[in-house]
């Protein structure tokens, strides 16, 4: 076996690892991108092995083999006639698991492969389904994987009462846990009774270049969602996935989602120029660079959009330095104060939610777009009270760390 283990590869490799789930019902959490080391599904891996016996199925957003290109694009239920069990859809009629669902299995195995950002909604489904597991008396096993972005901590805390599904808790925009981390967070931080085991990787290093946290060179990226398609996105994500709550194209219906960034109606140079003028420290650990892109889909389809593309796969990248929640913060008080007029925020139905704004359900409270819309606000103050939060999580999360 490689030095490196996933979660997955480690239960699979390892009989006495699984002895404890031998004649009970066991259950699978998963995505396109849980598979194995030799690129194996791990629904395939893991009823292929005599000893288990596996007897439901779970999918998160985006469906546990499909590719839901959109928020709010439900996938259904289904029975896999390959191996004679159903198929429950945690993103579709229900985000939480009814209690059909839960009679289904006695141990629950999560294998998810995350982004690193509060935002990404296999981290609330994590927290509903430890809930449920608290509630119903299941067993839950996580087979941990790499956080990609690694270590740094940065953005707002969400706010009491910003609670979403975009939104599991107080966590920054980048919380620098893994999922299995984030688990013992949610039971020590929601007092959860529940009978849970993280099946830790071998081998990670998240401070180890070339990845900071994904193993470049050693395992091969699968998008864990369909505009998830390289580390380059998954280092912007923090930053970019504000776009979502905003009228800018993000880059989808092009080739590099979350990426770039960009309008048929703005100056791309003249913006940068302005971000740079700004808070040029905001700026450090990457390269922006203006472009010309049309999407094929979603925001200004078939329109010519000038924008920025954010290069952090080169030379220039530095990962502690690279700071993307600032450098998005930045970018949309740099047209604020370029164009005071442009209409910014987009008002639409955001994961279920329909009264409240995208962009503050996003940065869980409204004080990212007040300080973007205040002509008074400095960048210091949103360094201010963004700190405070960044260093009261470095502290809290020290206990939760398993690497």
């Amino acid at each position: 076996m490689p030095v490196l283990q996933f979660g997955l590869d480690r239960l699979l490799a390892d009989a006495d690892l699984r002895k404890p789930l031998r004649g009970r019902r066991v259950a699978l959490l998963a995505h396109p991108a849980s598979v194995s080391a030799d690129l194996t599904h791990a629904l395939d891996a893991l009823v292929a092995l005599p000893d288990l016996r596996i007897t439901a199925a779970f999918g998160p957003q985006h469906g546990l083999r499909g590719d839901k290109q959109d928020n709010m694009v439900e996938s259904p239920e289904f029975f896999d006639p390959a191996h004679g069990i159903p198929v429950f859809s945690l993103y579709g009629s229900v985000r939480r698991p009814t209690p059909a669902m839960m009679a289904s299995f006695d141990v629950l195995l999560i294998d998810l492969q995350d982004l690193g950002c509060r935002i990404y909604t296999f981290i609330t489904t994590l927290r509903y389904l430890l809930e449920a597991a608290a509630e119903h008396a299941r067993t839950v096993w996580i087979l941990d994987r790499p956080n990609p972005v690694g270590r740094p901590v940065e953005g707002l805390l969400l706010r009491p009462g910003w609670e979403s599904f975009v939104g599991a808790g107080p966590l920054p925009m980048r919380h620098g846990l893994t999922m299995g981390e984030l688990a013992c967070w949610f039971i020590s931080s929601l007092d959860l009774d529940v009978d849970c085991t993280v099946i830790r990787m071998h081998g990670w290093a998240p401070a180890a270049a070339p990845g900071y946290g994904w193993p470049v060179g050693e395992r091969s990226w699968l998008n864990p969602s369909p505009n998830a398609p390289n580390l380059s996105m998954a280092r912007c994500y923090a930053g970019t996935v504000m776009l979502e709550g905003s009228t800018l194209s993000e880059g989808r219906g092009t080739t590099r989602p979350l990426e770039l960034f960009g309008a048929p109606d703005i100056d791309a140079r003249r913006l940068i120029a302005t971000m740079h003028a700004l808070a040029p420290d905001w700026l450090h650990g990457c390269r922006l660079r203006d472009c010309w892109f049309e999407p094929t889909f979603h925001k200004h389809a078939g329109r010519l959009c000038h924008g920025v593309q954010i290069h952090v796969e080169d030379g220039s990248y530095q990962h502690t330095a690279f700071r993307p929640w600032r450098l998005q913060s930045l970018a949309f008080k740099a047209l604020r104060k370029l164009q005071p007029d442009y209409p910014l925020w987009r008002d639409f139905a955001y994961e279920y939610e329909f009264d409240r704004l995208a962009i503050d359900l996003i940065n869980g409270s409204p004080l990212l777009r007040e300080w973007v819309d205040d002509p008074t606000a400095t960048p210091a103050d949103l360094d201010a009270l963004s700190r405070a939060d960044e260093e009261g999580w470095e502290q809290a999360r020290r206990e939760f760390l398993l690497y």
